[in-house]
Order: structure tokens, then C-alpha cells, then sequence
């Protein structure tokens, strides 16, 4: 049942038609009626009615004021205006206020049905609609596109011009314009999943969609996947709002976070603001950077300027090697890197790990004793991967790079850089293998199963035998869109050759190609084709 709220001042008028239309017999409640404005509006926000009834001439508070507050306060409430003057410029005023229909008094029982079955649709039909674009954007997952996500790529590396971003963002319907932009960048892990790509457990999952769900429920923040574990955050605001936006961010992210701590490996860096599109890149580097340390200092969470120089040892600590904290010699700290980290964040992770050894560096003998450590350590690493070490020691080796060598304070940087590099390539290559057999099993599995409503990522993502999250990540990877848009895809181009080559009906049809709610099926064919089905039936174009 629809709510509908009275308002008229003359009570003859008034009760006649409170009494006298059958408002259940139309599909309407009667929730309330008052004698003008200024006594309706604080029961109009009270019983929250679905459609307005109100005269326009009322002491204290005509019609006119009155719609123009509920329209404000109400924007889908249905206004009726009604009144026993026939006037243009009244009408004129109430379209203008967002008035849906304007009867003239005196108001008969076929004129008040004709107009409330024809409002009744159009609520119906809205709220369709409205429940249609939830569902759709639900199963899209903004946050993970991957379109989205290139596009970000290409602006922290520097390489899309302000006028791209502009208009990339737009093609996007990304709001990205603010006076003041930082980068967040946050990491979540299950401990006891460790090097298993199996499934997560559902505590896990719930708890990344919290932390994302918190971030898309504000305006400022445009948050998008990083890679399979990584996700970032641009936050946008004004110079003066930002300090607080990031306070904010980190404060939530560790109130969500902390209580699974036990269970769950987090970790979280954010940038130095900027005031230019074009800086981007600046803050994006500066944001890695910090959470390149995540790797160096596990027991620290949150990674700011002032959180890192804290940890950063200071001169007067002096070069000898007995003042090396020996927990930063755990083959561990590069073994967690050489399992997690990416290509893109050696240069940080070796500076800092260096920085983090102070002036010991100056030590010839301990320099030696770090080159043939992170040797052993790689080594280890690229064996449990199922490689050969000769594989490692050729590709160093063509650089120059040997365990034999000597090498300067900048050489061993180099010779760590290099180390890692290759060791990720191995790391990556046997990855890209693995995910190669995962997704063609998934992609034969969505071929036979795709016109099932009940397919979804969690499915494939069991019947591939990795987590939803690790599947959605390689699966965009590899074919460029995500999987909703994938099956989606598949979806519409079954339906558009059933449309032109069979005489099915449009119910059937959907449930042909997975949609038990045909209504449903013809939203989505309109959203991704452009035109319903009918329309490409009778000769549109898609």
C-alpha cells in the first residue's frame, strides 16, 4: 500500500474526500490529513507519505511553500496540487515545484482514480528502477573495476596529460576534481592462509568489505583494486578538510582492522596531500615508498612521514655492527617480500632496508655477510618455487651481479635490487603458469554454466579451488574486465542472437541466458546495449 497525506483548510473539501474515495479499493493508505502547511509538514516528516495531496490557497502556509519544502526534504514524494483556480501562472509555479499532477476543484472520483492509478505506476515503475540500479551496481562492484583501476595505473605513473584525466574521468563517472588530493594504500592478508591460494574463510572476506564498504560510502574517497591484496584510496577535499580526511581514513581503518589482528596481516600508508591533478604521481610515489617499510617493520601498521621517521635510525647510533637491531637480519623480511611484495616496490623496499641498517653499511665484512645472505634467502626462495638456482644465477649473472663480488655501500644496493628482481620474475612467471590453468579451467567452467542465474565469482572462484578475491584479481588481469562484466558480456550476446534469430518471448529469453526476472533482464540489456530488447528485435542497433 501507497501512504497518502491530505492537506486542505476548507474541512467540507477536506473530509469529502478522506470519506468518499475508496483509497484502499485504488491501493493507497490513508496516513493523516491537516488544514494547512504549517500544521502538515511536521507530519509529512513524521509519516514519510508516498504521495501529497494539498490545496493551493491555505492560510500560514499555501500549497506552493509547502511543495516546495517537501520537494526539497522528499524529492520522491508525489505531489498533487489541487484548487478551484484555474490559473496559469499557479500551475506554472507548481511544475516548478516538482508537482506531479494539478486537479481543479470540484475534483470527481474518476478524475482522483485516473490520477492516483496513473501515480501508483509511475511509483512502481521508480522504484523498479531504483532497485534495478542497486542490484546492477551491486553485482559491478565499483570499487573493482577493472577500467577503473587502469586509469588510476596511468595517472600515478605519470602518464596521462591533466586533460586525459579530466576527461577519462568523466567516461568513468569519476567526480575527480577538489582542490586538495592524497593516496591511501591499504594491504590485508589472512596469516592462516600463508602461501596457500586456497579458499579464504568468511570472516576475512567480511572484513574487506567493511573496510571497502566504509571507504564508498563517502563522496571524497574513489577507491579502486591494486593488486590481489592491495587496495587504494584517492581522497579528495579542500587544503583545510584534508588533515582531518586522512585522520579519519586511518583511524577506521585500524578500528575495523585491530580487533582481528591475530588472524589478519594489515597494513596501511598514506601519502603527503597535493594540490595539483598533475602531482598525482608525486604522491602516489611518496604513499609506496612508506608502504614499502610494511615489509621491513611487520610489527607496524600504519605508515605515515612521522611513523616511519621514527623508525629510521639516526646517526648517533654510529656504524658498528653491534648496534644492528638483529631482528632486521630475519631471513624472514625478505623471504615475506620475495612471497608478497612487487616489482614495482624493490627500489623502495631494498632503500629502505638499507637506511634501516644505518651506518653499519661502511663495514666491508658486513657488507659481505649481507651478499651472500640475501643470496641463500633468494636462493631458498626460488627452489621452493620449483625452480632450478642455475635458472637465478644465470639471469644474475648476465647482469654482473655474482655472490663472489666485493661490493661498495651503492653496489650492494644495486646487487639487492637485482637479486629481487630476477627472483620475482621466477616468482611471477610460475604464477602467470598457475593462473594460465586457473582461469582456463574457470573460463570452460563459464562457457557451460553462464545461462545459470545461480553462477557467480564465489562459485568459479570454489570450483577453480582459489578465494573469490584471488580469482576476481587474475581474472581481470588476464581479460581485461571483471567477471560480472565478463558473464554479463556473455549474457547479452546469447540474448541478442535469440532476439534476431528465434521468435521466443522476452521472459523467455531471459531465462535463457540466466535471468529469472525478466524486468531485471531488460534493465540490463538497456544499460549495456543502449536500447531495450524490443527495440534491437524490431532493428536497433546494440
Amino acid at each position: 500500500m501507497l501512504k497518502v497525506f491530505l492537506v486542505e483548510d476548507e474541512s467540507i473539501v477536506r473530509e469529502g474526500l478522506r470519506d468518499n474515495i475508496p483509497w484502499q479499493q485504488y491501493g493507497y493508505e490513508f496516513v493523516g490529513e491537516a488544514s494547512d502547511g504549517e500544521m502538515a509538514l511536521p507530519l509529512i516528516q513524521k509519516l514519510k507519505p508516498d504521495v501529497l495531496l494539498t490545496d493551493i490557497k491555505m492560510p500560514f502556509m499555501d500549497g506552493l511553500s509547502l511543495s516546495r519544502l517537501v520537494h526539497q526534504e522528499f524529492p520522491d514524494m508525489k505531489i498533487i496540487i489541487i484548487s478551484g483556480y484555474d490559473d496559469f501562472e499557479y500551475a506554472r509555479g507548481a511544475i516548478q515545484v516538482g508537482v506531479e499532477q494539478y486537479l481543479l476543484k470540484p475534483i470527481t472520483r474518476a478524475a482522483m482514480q485516473k490520477v492516483l492509478a496513473e501515480l501508483k505506476t509511475k511509483i512502481e515503475n521508480e522504484r523498479e528502477q531504483k532497485t534495478f540500479q542497486e542490484k546492477f551496481q551491486s553485482e559491478a562492484r565499483e570499487y573493482e573495476q577493472f577500467s577503473r583501476t587502469d586509469f588510476f595505473v596511468k595517472v600515478f605513473e605519470g602518464r596521462m596529460p591533466v586533460q586525459d584525466i579530466y576527461e577519462e574521468a568523466a567516461k568513468l563517472s569519476l567526480k575527480i576534481n577538489a582542490a586538495c588530493y592524497n593516496i591511501l594504500l591499504f594491504n590485508l592478508q589472512e596469516r592462516k592462509i600463508g602461501e596457500n591460494m586456497g579458499m579464504e574463510s568468511e570472516g576475512f572476506a567480511r572484513k574487506r568489505e567493511e573496510l571497502l564498504h566504509y571507504f564508498v560510502r563517502y563522496p571524497e574517497n574513489l577507491v579502486f583494486r591494486w593488486n590481489v591484496n592491495t587496495y587504494g584510496v584517492l581522497i579528495k577535499g579542500s587544503v583545510e578538510q584534508m588533515p582531518e580526511l586522512v585522520a579519519r581514513s586511518l583511524e577506521n581503518v585500524e578500528r575495523i582492522c585491530h580487533p582481528a589482528q591475530e588472524t589478519l596481516d594489515w597494513y596501511v600508508a598514506v601519502g603527503e596531500p597535493v594540490e595539483r591533478l598533475s602531482l598525482l604521481a608525486q604522491c602516489y610515489s611518496n604513499a609506496n615508498h612508506l608502504f614499502a617499510y610494511r615489509f621491513l617493520m611487520p610489527g607496524q601498521h600504519v605508515f605515515t612521514g612521522e611513523t616511519v621517521r621514527l623508525n629510521i635510525p639516526g646517526k648517533e647510533e654510529g656504524g658498528r655492527i653491534g648496534n644492528i637491531d638483529s631482528s632486521k637480519m630475519d631471513s624472514e623480511i625478505m623471504r615475506d617480500f620475495l612471497l608478497h611484495g612487487v616489482k614495482d616496490e624493490v627500489e623502495d623496499y631494498v632503500e629502505n632496508y638499507m637506511l634501516s641498517l644505518g651506518e653499519a653499511l661502511q663495514s666491508a665484512m658486513f657488507r659481505n655477510y649481507l651478499t651472500i645472505h640475501a643470496y641463500f634467502v633468494t636462493v631458498a626462495f626460488v627452489e621452493s618455487l620449483g625452480c632450478e638456482k642455475e635458472e637465478l644465477i644465470q639471469l644474475m649473472s648476465d647482469r654482473g651481479l655474482t655472490p663472489e663480488r666485493q661490493y661498495g655501500a651503492e653496489e650492494l644496493q644495486e646487487y639487492f635490487c637485482g637479486l629481487i628482481e630476477k627472483a620475482l620474475e621466477l616468482r611471477d612467471r610460475e604464477s602467470d603458469n598457475q593462473s594460465e590453468r586457473i582461469l582456463k579451467k574457470a573460463l570452460s567452467y563459464i562457457e557451460e554454466n553462464y545461462s545459470q542465474e545461480s553462477l557467480s565469482l564465489n562459485l568459479v572462484a570454489g570450483e577453480v579451488n582459489v578465494s573469490a578475491n584471488y580469482f576476481s584479481a587474475i581474472f581481470s588481469r588476464a581479460m581485461q574486465v571483471t567477471f560480472v562484466e565478463y558473464v554479463t558480456g556473455k549474457r547479452m550476446e546469447k540474448a541478442k542472437k535469440l532476439l534476431r534469430q528465434t521468435q521466443m518471448h522476452t521472459g523467455e529469453i531471459a531465462q535463457e541466458v540466466g535471468y529469472k526476472d525478466p524486468h531485471y533482464f531488460s534493465f540490463v540489456f538497456k544499460k549495456t546495449q543502449g536500447c531495450t530488447p524490443r527495440e534491437y528485435r524490431a532493428g536497433a542497433k546494440a
